[in-house]
């Protein structure tokens, strides 16, 4: 199963009550296993969880800390790119070349990188003076 295929059937698991708009997601940690989020809406806005963060908790959980590849599906009329809290999150446990597939239900995709997501990032390097 590609991961762009493991993105899409877990988008289907995805909670959202109020907005109706699934998203899958799915990343590749470099032991090459797949993990997989979907996004999880909650009354309390903004309160919910997006499909990156889950797939890179469930990495996490797993006991991974770098991501070599990335995989993300909507049904939008164009590829929808991850919100800037999970370009942050993706840059924090992969690199700037980390291939990014971006990519609607109707089968349009947009090839990018991590770095290209997130140019001019936050990163561990500016906590180097930090007490």
């Amino acid at each position: 199963m590609s991961l762009l295929d493991a993105a899409r059937e877990v988008r289907e698991a995805a909670y959202v009550p109020y907005s109706k708009f699934k998203v899958g997601a799915a990343i590749r940690g470099a032991s090459g296993k797949v993990y997989r989020g979907c996004n999880v809406e909650n009354v309390a806005y903004p309160e919910g969880t997006c499909a990156e963060a889950g797939a890179i908790s469930a990495m996490v959980a797993a006991g991974e800390t770098t991501l070599v590849e990335v995989a993300v599906i909507a049904d939008a009329p164009s590829p929808v790119p991850p919100c800037g809290g999970c370009r942050q999150k993706l840059a924090e446990f992969g690199a700037g070349d980390v291939p990014v597939t971006l990519a609607t239900t109707g089968g349009e995709t947009f090839s990018t990188t991590i770095g290209e997501l997130l140019p001019g990032r936050f990163g561990a390097d500016h906590m180097k003076n930090a007490g």
